[in-house]
């Protein structure tokens, strides 16, 4: 089953968190595309992050943010 472009949204938004810093959120305004603003909320549902709008990682959105880390360094083309 391939991506599909909603889960291709909030795989990318959820590798603007930084996984290394719990300190470190994110805020993302009215003003950001429909795509973003939907995949925020997403994540939001599924409690990957902690606002609608954005927010911390929660435990298991770190999780996620970790995993999504490690598949795009698997799939980065070779230097």
């Amino acid at each position: 089953m391939p991506f599909q472009p909603e889960l291709l949204d909030e795989l990318n938004m959820i590798t603007r968190f930084d996984p290394a810093s719990l300190q470190e959120g994110l805020k993302v305004h009215s003003s950001a595309s429909p795509e973003v603003v939907a995949a925020t909320q997403r994540l939001f549902s599924k409690g990957l992050i902690t606002q609608a709008d954005g927010g911390y990682l929660t435990d298991l959105g770190h999780e996620a943010a970790n995993h999504a880390q490690s598949i795009l360094s698997i799939l980065k083309p070779p230097a």
